[in-house]
C-alpha cells in the first residue's frame, strides 16, 4: 500500500493553487495527512492481511469532531480502490436518522458496482419484520460480493446512525465471520446510547480501536507548513495553539490568519503581521458569509435550517426564486468552501460548519422553513416517514395533519425500528391537545411501541395515564390485548396483568373477549401457573365458540393440551395439539404455525425426539421461504431444546446460539432465550466446558429472579446441573429446592416443557448431595407418570432408573436399559447402561464390559466429551483400556461441522448452504464458527485450504495402510 496523499476520485483533496498562494484554487484540504501515522499504519496493516490472508477484521475510529475522522475514512477506501478492492463509504446523519439502514444502503447502493439490488429490497420492506429481513439479505449479497474480491465498508459518523443501522453493524460481522470483509466505523469519541456502548462491545470483542488524539506540537507545524507552503515562525505556532491541535479547526484558522492579512511569508518563513489572532470558529464562518451576496447568504442559512444535505431545487421554493435564478447564488456558496455539491444538492463541508451556521439563524425562523420544507416534500411525494422529523420539530400543538403523519410514520416504523417509532408517536403526542379521543388513543399507541422496543419502564409508567377512563372499553381493551401479546416477549407476568385488566372491563364486545381469554390462558400457561390456566380453559372455550373464533379457539385447545400434558396424560395431550391444529389449518395467519413446536415437544417427550425434529424442519423449510422472522426463532428454539434431548449435542449449541443472535436483529424473547441458554448449559456440563459453565451459572442466577415460575424453575435446575458438575453441594441443595417444591403441583418442576428422564438425573445429583427426601419425591413423580402413561416405554424406563438409583436395584436398572433401547435420547440411553455396567463392574460381572462400551459409544455419538472420560476411567478400572472415540466426528468437525464446510470450501454461500442442508443462515454460521476455532482459522480461503489438507493426508494414509 502507498503513503496517504492525494487520491484519484476525491474531490479538492490536495489541490494547491496555480499561482503559488494556498487555497485559492482548491480550498484548504492539506495535501498529506500529518500525525497520523500510527493510523494509517493500523488502516494499512488490516488492508494488507484482507489483500493477503482475506482475514476479516473490525476497526473503530473514534475522535472529536474535526480530528480528521472524515478523512481517514477517504484514505481507507482509496488505498482499498488502489489495490483492487470493492470500498463503499456512507454515514450517519443527524436529520436523516428515520431512514431504516440509510447509511448503509446509501453506501452499498450508490457506488459505481452496487452490492444490494433495489428491487430485491423493496420486496423487503413490505414484511412485517422489515429490519430482519433486509439484514438477511444484506448479508447474502456482501458474502457473494465478498467471495469475488475482498471489500471494505466504511461508515463515518455512527453516533448519527440510525437503531437499524447499529444493528447491522453490530451482526454483520459477526454473521460475516470468516468473509474477506474491513469493517472500519468511525464516531465521535463523546457519541452516547445507542452507539457509544455498541462500539464499545465491539472493540471488547476484537477489534481493533484508533482514537484519534489532538495533533503533536510537530504535526501541527507540518500542517502549517503544508498550507503556507512556508516554515511557521513561533509566534505563527502560538497562534495554531487555539485549534486545540484538531485537524479542522487548525485549517481553518490557518486560513483565518491568510484572508484576514494577519500572517506574512519572508524567505520561506511565515510570522504573524501583528500581535492579533484570527477571529473564532463561528465568527470565521460568519466573516466568510458576509463576503457573498445577500443570496447566497440567505441561500447557506436556509439550507443549515434543513439539514446536512439538501436539493437547490428545494431551496429554490423556499426561497421564492427559480433554480435557474439561484444558480449565481449556488456557485457563490460553493465558492466559500463551507459548502460542496453537484449543482442539483448542497452538501456542508463538514458538520461543525453546519452547526456553526445554523446558529445564526433564529429559531422561530428554523421552524418555519422545516415546516415549510415538509409540506413541499409531502407535495413532491416524498414518503411521510422521511419528512417525520421535519414535521416533529415545526409543527404547533393541535396540528391534526401534522398528527396524522407522525402516526402514520410511526406505524411505518413499527416494525423494523420500535424504539424510534416510539419517540416519533411522542412527538405526536406532544401535539394533541388534552381531554381529546385522539390523544388518548396516541398514549395507548405510544405505550405499545414502548413496550414494543423493550422501554418497560417508560411503558409502564405512561401506561398508568393512557389506561386511566381516557379511552371506551372495547379500545382500551384493544389496547390491553395488544400490550399482553407484545409484553408476553418479557414478561409472562405482565401478560396475565394487561388481559385481567381488559378482561374487567364492562361491554366488551364477544370476539374481542375471546382473544383475551385465549391470550390469558396462553401467558398464565407461559408463566407456570398452570392450575389458573386449567381453570381458565372453560370460560375461554365458551367465549371462543360464542364468538366463531378459531383462532382463539384453537390457541385454547393448544393450553388445554398443555394441562394435560402436566396433568400426566400425554396422548390426550397428544390427541388435543391435534384437533388444534386441525382447527388452525382452516386459517390464514400465525395461529396453525405456533401450535406445531409444542407437539414436537410432546412428542419428544414419549422419547420420538427423531420424528419431533423431523417435523420441525419440514415447517423450517416453508418458514425460511415464506420469511417470518419470529416464527423461525420459535422453531429454532424448539429444535436446539429437540437436539439436546435427541442427544446431538454439537448441533444443539449451533443452534442456541442461533437463537440467541437473533436476538440482536428482533430484540429478545424471554422464553426463547432462557431455552438457548439452558440448552448452552447442559451441553457444557456434558461436553466438560469450564468457560460454558461459568456463562451458564450467571444465566441460571438471572432466571431464578424471573417472574415466570416456568423460567425461575428452568434456572433452578440449570443452576442445579452447574453447581452439581462443579462440585458445589450447598448449590445444589439451593436450587433443588425449586423442583422439590413443584413435585406435587400442576406444572413443570425442572426445565419447561419437562424431559420425563431428567427425573433419574434429579434423583442422581440430590443423592450426590445428601438429599435423600428430594430423590424420594422425585421418584414418586417419575412413577406416578409412567403410571398415567403405560402406553410409552421412555415413561416406565424414566420411573424404573430413578428408583433403581434410589434403591441400588440391579433388575430395575437393567429394565431400564431395556426400555430405553429404542430410545431417541441418546443420552439417557447412555446413562442407564453407564449406571448398569458400574453396578455389574462392582460384582466383577464380565457383561459390564459390554454395557460400558455401549454406553461409551453413545456418548461419543452425541459429542459428550466429560461423559466420555468418566466412562473411559470405568473402564481402566476394571483394566479394560479404550482409546478416545471420535464418535460422528471427521477432522475434529462433527458432521453437521464438515457438511457446512465442504459447501463453503466449494464457495458457497451462507444463505446458500442454510437452503441445501434446510438450515437457518444463523445455524450455518455457528457451524463456521466452531469449525474456524478447531481448524485455527479466520477465513473461507484459510477454511477451504485446512480441508484440502486435511483430505490429503487422509487419502495418503489410507493409501499408506493399503501398501502395508
Amino acid at each position: 500500500m502507498r503513503g496517504a496523499g492525494a487520491h484519484e476520485g476525491e474531490p479538492d483533496e490536495g489541490v494547491r493553487a496555480g499561482d503559488g498562494r494556498p487555497g485559492i484554487a482548491g480550498g484548504w484540504e492539506p495535501p498529506l495527512m500529518r500525525g497520523r501515522d500510527d493510523a494509517l499504519a493500523l488502516i494499512d496493516d488490516s488492508l494488507r492481511r484482507l489483500e493477503r490472508l482475506r482475514s476479516p477484521e473490525v476497526i473503530v475510529i473514534k475522535g472529536a469532531a474535526g480530528s480528521g475522522r472524515t478523512r481517514l475514512l477517504k484514505e481507507t477506501c482509496a488505498l482499498a480502490r488502489e489495490a483492487g478492492m470493492h470500498a463503499f463509504r456512507g454515514g450517519g446523519d443527524p436529520d436523516g436518522q428515520l431512514a431504516p439502514m440509510g447509511p448503509l444502503l446509501d453506501a452499498l447502493l450508490t457506488t459505481g458496482s452496487p452490492v444490494l439490488d433495489r428491487s430485491a429490497l423493496r420486496a423487503g420492506a413490505t414484511a412485517a419484520d422489515q429490519r430482519f429481513w433486509l439484514l438477511r439479505e444484506m448479508q447474502n449479497r456482501l458474502e457473494r460480493a465478498a467471495l469475488e474480491r475482498p471489500l471494505v465498508v466504511a461508515v463515518d459518523d455512527v453516533q448519527w446512525c440510525d437503531e437499524a443501522t447499529l444493528t447491522a453493524l453490530r451482526e454483520l460481522p459477526k454473521l460475516l465471520s470468516g468473509h474477506a470483509v474491513l469493517w472500519v466505523l468511525a464516531s465521535r469519541a463523546e457519541a452516547s446510547e445507542p452507539a457509544g456502548p455498541m462500539l464499545d462491545r465491539l472493540v471488547e470483542g476484537g477489534a481493533r480501536e484508533i482514537s484519534l488524539a489532538p495533533l503533536s506540537s510537530d504535526a501541527v507545524a507540518d500542517v502549517v507548513a503544508d498550507l503556507l507552503s512556508a516554515a511557521p515562525g513561533p509566534d505563527v505556532l502560538e497562534a495554531a495553539r487555539g485549534a486545540e491541535g484538531r485537524p479542522l479547526l487548525l485549517v481553518e484558522l490557518v486560513r483565518g490568519l491568510w484572508e484576514e492579512e494577519l500572517v506574512v511569508v519572508e524567505d520561506g518563513r511565515a510570522r504573524l503581521a501583528d500581535g492579533r489572532v484570527p477571529l473564532r470558529f463561528r465568527d470565521s464562518v460568519d466573516q466568510r458569509l458576509q463576503q457573498v451576496s445577500p443570496t447566497a447568504q440567505e441561500l447557506v442559512r436556509v439550507a443549515s435550517a434543513l439539514g446536512r444535505e439538501t436539493p437547490v431545487a428545494l431551496l429554490a421554493e423556499l426561497m421564492d426564486r427559480g433554480a435557474d435564478e439561484l444558480g449565481p447564488a449556488v456557485r457563490e456558496a460553493l465558492g466559500t468552501d463551507l459548502m460542496t455539491g453537484d449543482g442539483t444538492h448542497l452538501r456542508f463541508r463538514h458538520d461543525l460548519v453546519k452547526e456553526a451556521v445554523t446558529a445564526s439563524v433564529p429559531t422561530t425562523v428554523r421552524r418555519l422553513l422545516r415546516r415549510r420544507a415538509a409540506e413541499l416534500r409531502l407535495r413532491d411525494g416524498a414518503p411521510e416517514v422521511e419528512v417525520a422529523l421535519l414535521v416533529a420539530e415545526s409543527a404547533e400543538p393541535g396540528d391534526r395533519r401534522a398528527i396524522g403523519i407522525l402516526r402514520r410514520a410511526a406505524a411505518e416504523l413499527s416494525a423494523g425500528e420500535p424504539s424510534m417509532a416510539a419517540d416519533i408517536s411522542r412527538s405526536a403526542l406532544r401535539l394533541a391537545h388534552d381531554g381529546t379521543a385522539e390523544r388518548g388513543l396516541l398514549l395507548a399507541e405510544t405505550v405499545n411501541l414502548l413496550w414494543q422496543s423493550g422501554r418497560a419502564a417508560e411503558a409502564r409508567t405512561m401506561s398508568a395515564e393512557a389506561l386511566e377512563g381516557l379511552l371506551e372499553p372495547e379500545a382500551e381493551g384493544r389496547i390491553r390485548l395488544g400490550l399482553a401479546r407484545v409484553s408476553s416477549l418479557h414478561s409472562f407476568t405482565e401478560a396475565v396483568g394487561q388481559c385481567r385488566s381488559a378482561l374487567s372491563l364492562p361491554g366488551l364486545s364477544p370476539g374481542l373477549r375471546a382473544q383475551l381469554l385465549a391470550m390469558l390462558c396462553v401467558a398464565l400457561a407461559n408463566s407456570g401457573e398452570v392450575l389458573e390456566a386449567e381453570r381458565t380453559l372453560e370460560p375461554a372455550r365458551r367465549a371462543a365458540r360464542n364468538a366463531r373464533d378459531l383462532s382463539a379457539e384453537a390457541t385454547v385447545l393448544s393450553i388445554e393440551s398443555v394441562v394435560r400434558f402436566y396433568r400426566f396424560d400425554v396422548g390426550a395431550a397428544l390427541r388435543t395439539i391435534e384437533e388444534a391444529i386441525e382447527i388452525a389449518d382452516r386459517l390464514d395467519g400465525p395461529t396453525q404455525s405456533l401450535l406445531r413446536p409444542w407437539r414436537s415437544m410432546l412428542l419428544s417427550s414419549i422419547g420420538d425426539a427423531g420424528t419431533a425434529i423431523d417435523l420441525v424442519d419440514a415447517h423450517m423449510r416453508r418458514v425460511l421461504t415464506d420469511g417470518d422472522a419470529d416464527l423461525a426463532r420459535m422453531l429454532l428454539m424448539t429444535r436446539c431444546r429437540l437436539l439436546l434431548d435427541a442427544g446431538r449435542l454439537p448441533d444443539a449449541r449451533a443452534e442456541a446460539e442461533a437463537v440467541l443472535s437473533m436476538a440482536g436483529e428482533l430484540g429478545p424473547g424471554n422464553f426463547a432465550d432462557s431455552t438457548a441458554q439452558y440448552t448452552l448449559g447442559r451441553v457444557a456440563r456434558h461436553r466438560g466446558d469450564p468457560t460454558g459453565l461459568r456463562a451458564a451459572a450467571g444465566h441460571a442466577r438471572r432466571m431464578r429472579g424471573d417472574d415466570s415460575a416456568l423460567i425461575r424453575n428452568t434456572g433452578a435446575w440449570l443452576g442445579a446441573l452447574v453447581a452439581d458438575a462443579t462440585g458445589d453441594l450447598a448449590a445444589v441443595g439451593h436450587c433443588t429446592r425449586y423442583a422439590a417444591e413443584s413435585f406435587e403441583g400442576l406444572g413443570p418442576a425442572l426445565a419447561g416443557p419437562e424431559d420425563p428422564t431428567d427425573q433419574a438425573l434429579y434423583v442422581r445429583i440430590t443423592l450426590r448431595a445428601g438429599l435423600r427426601d428430594r430423590a424420594e419425591a422425585a421418584v414418586g413423580t417419575a412413577e406416578r407418570r409412567a403410571a398415567a402413561g403405560r402406553s410409552y416405554p421412555v415413561l416406565a424406563a424414566a420411573a424404573a432408573h430413578a428408583r433403581a438409583l434410589l434403591t441400588g436395584d440391579v433388575p430395575l436398572l437393567r429394565r431400564a436399559a431395556d426400555l430405553l433401547e429404542g430410545c431417541s435420547h441418546r443420552i439417557a440411553r447412555a446413562s442407564a447402561l453407564e449406571d448398569l455396567g458400574a453396578v455389574l463392574a462392582a460384582a466383577g460381572d464380565r457383561e459390564a464390559v459390554d454395557r460400558l462400551d455401549r454406553a461409551l459409544e453413545l456418548y461419543a455419538g452425541a459429542g459428550a466429551d466429560r461423559d466420555v472420560a468418566r466412562v473411559r476411567h470405568r473402564l481402566r478400572g476394571i483394566g479394560v483400556r479404550r482409546g478416545s472415540p471420535d464418535g460422528e466426528r471427521r477432522f475434529g468437525l462433527t458432521a453437521s461441522e464438515l457438511k457446512v464446510v465442504r459447501l463453503i470450501a466449494r464457495g458457497a454461500t451462507n444463505r446458500a448452504a442454510a437452503e441445501t442442508l434446510f438450515l437457518s443462515p444463523h445455524t450455518v454460521s455457528s457451524h463456521l464458527r466452531h469449525a474456524f476455532a478447531k481448524l485455527g482459522v479466520n477465513s473461507r480461503v484459510a477454511l477451504a485450504r485446512a480441508l484440502a489438507d486435511l483430505e490429503e493426508e487422509e487419502e495418503e494414509e489410507g493409501h499408506t495402510g493399503t501398501a502395508g
